[in-house]
């Protein structure tokens, strides 16, 4: 019999896992990718300095740890070495501090968090105002939030809790996350998955379903439906690399505002030269507030950590990320709420601002893995119809969590192994 075929529009986290995913399910699947190199914001900047798109790290307490660690795509890993790990310091008062207060590690440990109630009231009602607000900004580190105490509290306290974990979920891949990419995307070649980049699409292929994993404001225009819409953070990021000296921090965590610094070559050397160190600061700014508001935060973080950071600086990088941090929860709305993994006619979502569970890139992952279940089911029956916007903005996901793993296929000889050649003839395109 003819396999299914499936297409996947993005080639970051998402776009990778379904792809993996629909091809360990039968499906010949071809991956389009818009832009030359893959990973989307799982890109690693090439040498001497290996920066991410702002930090990253994975959670081992995620769905996406296992399914990695089963396909041998998970490591080599970049351990922190036990003594750094006492290096972290909670900028409050104006000054470091070894330790956070006692009220934000008390509220870590409260439970049913309502989703209807914004996060800061609910935790002064429960601790008070200073362990209240204390505990949202530290959850910038996981939101990319200017003001994480505004949104749902179930959303905010799921972060903190997983964020202050003991031992700590927070893991690194070594070489940056395009390593990670990397090794997926060789992967998924192997499984015969056909990747072509530098290829854009304006339109809908026809033969087989459709999983779009981009940026969700792509996937509103490509899919013409202007209600594919979901709240994000504006995010300033900053980047410094300084001449090593003894004692550095390894992070630093803003409890006065939402902000966290980190030092990436603790763990990992290879993402600086040598007699470097590498540093990843975010920041989450208002709507109404500008880059250089982010970058004076950033700054007096490093003033208080890195004294005489600026005599030290060998590189620094600016940037400013609106809407691509991941998706945030109101009060009164859940990620139940956001726009639905199904989108009708054979067409799939998948991404972080999507309707599944989890904490950062565990939203894309989950997302992804729901994607490729249903375009395999799609793909065994009728071909699809032409696309066309559903009549609701944000219907429930068909699961409440991560899809089971389809069963694997054999894995294709190396003479079924597809390679990267350029841009691909686009398919036949069904009317949008």
């Amino acid at each position: 019999m003819r396999r299914s075929t499936v297409t996947v529009v993005g080639g970051g986290f998402a776009g990778l896992t379904a792809a993996i995913s629909c091809a360990e399910g039968g499906a010949a699947v071809t991956l389009y990718e818009a832009h030359r190199s893959l990973g989307g914001r799982a890109r690693t900047a090439d040498g001497p300095y290996r920066t991410n798109e702002g930090p990253h790290a994975l959670y081992n307490g995620g769905p996406h740890w296992t399914w990695l660690k089963q396909r041998g795509l998970l490591k080599p890993l970049a351990p922190l070495p036990p003594m750094q790990a006492s290096r972290i310091r909670f900028h409050r008062g104006g000054v470091l501090r070894r330790l956070p207060p006692a009220g934000l590690l008390k509220l870590r440990g409260r439970k049913n968090a309502p989703a209807d109630q914004d996060f800061f009231s609910w935790a002064a009602s429960q601790e008070g105002e200073a362990a209240a607000r204390a505990a949202a900004n530290y959850t910038g580190v996981a939101t990319f939030h200017h003001d994480p105490g505004m949104l749902s509290a179930a959303f905010v306290q799921d972060r903190l809790r997983r964020t202050t974990s003991f031992p700590p979920e927070a893991h690194y891949i070594r070489g940056g996350w395009g390593e990670l990419i990397a090794r997926m995307a060789e992967h998924a070649r192997r499984l015969g998955v056909r990747i072509e980049t530098g290829a854009r699409l304006d339109a809908l292929p026809e033969d087989g379903p459709v999983i779009v994993a981009t940026h969700l404001e792509s996937a509103r225009t490509l899919l013409k439906d202007e209600r594919l819409t979901w709240d994000s953070a504006r995010t300033v990021l900053l980047d410094v690399a300084l001449r090593s000296r003894r004692g550095d921090l390894f992070s630093i965590s803003g409890l006065d505002f939402p902000g966290w610094i980190e030092r990436f070559t603790t763990q990992d050397r290879s993402l600086a030269p040598h007699g470097e160190e590498l540093l990843q600061c975010q920041v989450g700014i208002g709507p109404d507030e500008n880059r250089a508001d982010g970058i004076a935060r950033a700054e007096r973080l490093l003033d208080a950590g890195f004294p005489q950071w600026r005599e030290r600086l060998v590189r620094r990088r600016e940037a400013l990320s609106l809407g691509r941090t991941g998706a945030v929860d109101l009060p009164g709305t859940t990620w139940r709420d956001r726009p639905a993994v199904e989108r009708g006619d054979g067409v799939y979502l998948a991404g972080d601002q999507v309707a599944a569970p989890g904490v950062l890139s565990e939203v894309s992952f989950s997302s992804a893995l729901e994607a490729s279940t249903l375009a395999l089911r799609s793909a065994r029956t009728d071909r699809p119809k032409p696309y066309a916007p559903t009549s609701t903005n944000t219907a429930t996901s068909t699961t409440t969590g991560p899809s089971p793993n389809p069963t694997p296929a054999p894995t294709p000889t190396t003479g079924d192994t597809a390679k990267i050649d350029g841009v691909a003839a686009i398919p036949r395109l069904r009317s949008s």
